[in-house]
């Protein structure tokens, strides 16, 4: 089998003249294709499908030969990932049950495989199940309902990326096929199958808690457990290994092993496991604001004259300007098509974030606007300054919005002009529970603020009406990643300085996303089974 790819077609392109182009590139009559791949090209003023297909061809290594210069015609990759629980292993003497703590993506597909491999992993979940979680998370910003600190958009089955845009795409290296795997186990959880093929899939909020509940399902099938409401609370260390975790509640939890996939906001935890010895480095992460612009604004942007093309949908952007002040700005987590919500995990702090359906329909575009951060900023030396370095612009967040989880506002005109807003222009700002109009300079550290401000005339050249005026600036987006990495073996996962642990996924700094996440999961499962 050959694979081809980068086989360009325009938008209104038919089947045959996707065979047709197929069959001149391979100089052939005739050919059988699979779809592989399919990306919308929107670079350099022009949009096209860009298409990578699997083909079967008469004579393949003739083709092959004469095609030897073209490097986007070559034989078919095997892709196929070994699943390390293909064969289970069962529990082997007095090994004991994994504990799993935290039911994000690490966390779940952690446990899917330990589960296969007959290891029945109890899972920890600090929060509520999906559902549950889902009904508190939108009283509270549409309802009025009180801010539960143990289930919100940070806290609950499925992790932060639950009420997200759902992106399943990564720059992450996988050599070990780990990606196809997964978006193939997310089809068969109920994800639509689209995501098998789109160059940039994406789930959306509302399919992506039928998926995490599938997996839940699934793991308990086969033994596990899932405890929800579940807040661990200290760890028992003995003799340089940690054997057991404490709930809030005191039960005490035996695991072999245990496996921390807390995510990047369980600031509570990353303080208890200090206070047990466990070694944290600073890192950097970033800061910033979303902002909002009308989607048809941005699809006219990327698209063009096939702005609103059915076969397009809402136009994603992404961007990168390094500035004078030797900081870059760039696009995080851009939702087209979406909200931007309220994302805090603690009292008395306003923390934004976007999120999208699957079908993206919302009339905004929003992405966060972001300029990195490191411990040279954070005021002081500690390992988890990064963390109060967070705290204290959310805090500020929530004081200028008025003290009752309303967010600070600013239109990007009066942004950059240097003067406080005080209504709105022409986009509604979609964050809930609403919106307070101000100047975010009161907010932001200044640093931050004049790299956002140098950006926009730099992203306005590749992406022109970027700088509409009345596009919403709204504060504070300070969750991009965790503020601190976990030391761990490079081969074993294990942590460096503590036996029986493992640190994994966003909250232990290697990860950064749905998909990354999942996949450090499987690597510290696939680590555990191997060891055993």
């Amino acid at each position: 089998m050959l694979q081809v790819s980068q086989l360009n077609l325009p938008v209104d392109h038919t089947d045959a003249d996707l065979r047709a182009a197929l069959l001149k590139r391979l100089g052939a009559k005739d050919a059988t294709f699979t779809l592989k791949q399919r990306a919308i090209d929107a670079r350099r003023g022009h949009v096209n499908f860009s298409y990578t297909l699997l083909v079967e061809v008469a004579d393949e290594a003739r083709v092959l030969k004469a095609l030897k210069d073209d490097t986007k015609v070559i034989a078919a990759p095997d892709e196929t990932y070994v699943e390390a629980a293909a064969t289970p292993i069962g529990q082997s003497g007095d090994a004991g049950r994994p504990v799993i703590v935290g039911t994000g993506p690490c966390g779940l597909f952690a446990g899917l495989l330990l589960a296969r491999a007959g290891l029945k992993p109890i899972l920890l979940e600090r929060g509520k199940a999906a559902g549950d979680r889902a009904r508190d998370v939108t009283g509270f910003w549409r309802r009025g309902w009180d801010f539960n600190p143990e289930s919100n958009v940070q806290y609950g089955e499925g992790g932060a990326g639950t009420f997200s845009d759902g992106k399943l795409y990564t720059q992450i290296r996988d050599r070990e096929h780990r990606i196809p795997w997964l978006l193939k186990e997310m089809v068969a959880a109920g994800a639509p199958e689209d995501i098998l093929i789109k160059a940039r899939p994406h789930i959306g909020t509302d399919r992506l808690i039928k998926v995490v509940r599938h997996v839940r399902e699934e793991i308990i099938s086969l033994g596990g457990e899932v405890r929800f409401s579940s807040r661990v609370s200290d760890v028992v260390v003995e003799k340089g290994a940690m054997r057991a975790v404490v709930l809030a509640d005191g039960a005490v939890i035996e695991g072999s092993p245990i496996v921390f996939a807390i995510g990047h906001s369980s600031r509570d935890t990353f303080h208890m496991l200090h206070a047990r010895g466990i070694p944290f480095d600073p890192k950097p992460f970033s800061v910033g604001v979303r902002i909002e612009h009308p989607q048809k604004l941005v699809d006219k942007m990327l698209f063009g004259k096939w702005a609103g093309h059915e076969r397009l949908g809402s136009a994603p952007y992404k961007f990168v300007a390094h500035c004078d002040t030797e900081r870059s700005a760039y696009s995080f987590c851009m939702c087209p098509g979406g909200l931007v919500v309220a994302a805090t995990s603690e009292p008395g702090m306003v923390v934004t974030n976007g999120m999208s359906s699957y079908a993206r329909a919302e009339a905004n575009a929003n992405a966060g606007f972001m300029v990195e951060v490191g411990p040279e900023d954070y005021g002081q030396a500690h390992p988890l300054a990064g963390i109060e370095f967070q705290r204290q612009i959310e805090r500020r967040a929530y004081e200028v919005g008025g003290s009752n989880y309303q967010a600070p506002a600013q239109l990007l005109g009066d942004f950059l002009s240097g003067r406080a807003s005080t209504s709105q222009g022409s986009v509604k700002p979609s964050y809930e529970p609403g919106v307070v109009w101000t100047d975010l300079r009161e907010v932001l550290p200044a640093a931050v603020i004049e790299t956002l401000k140098e950006a926009v005339p730099r992203i306005n050249k590749s992406l022109p009406g970027f700088d509409l005026a009345d596009a919403v600036l709204t504060a504070a987006e300070t969750r991009s990643s965790a503020p601190v990495r976990i030391p761990r073996d490079p081969t074993t996962y294990e942590c460096v300085s503590l036996k029986n642990f493992y640190p994994a996924g966003e909250g232990a700094g290697y990860a950064g996303g749905i998909i990354s996440a999942a996949a450090d999961g499987m690597r510290v499962a696939e680590a555990i089974l191997k060891g055993r």
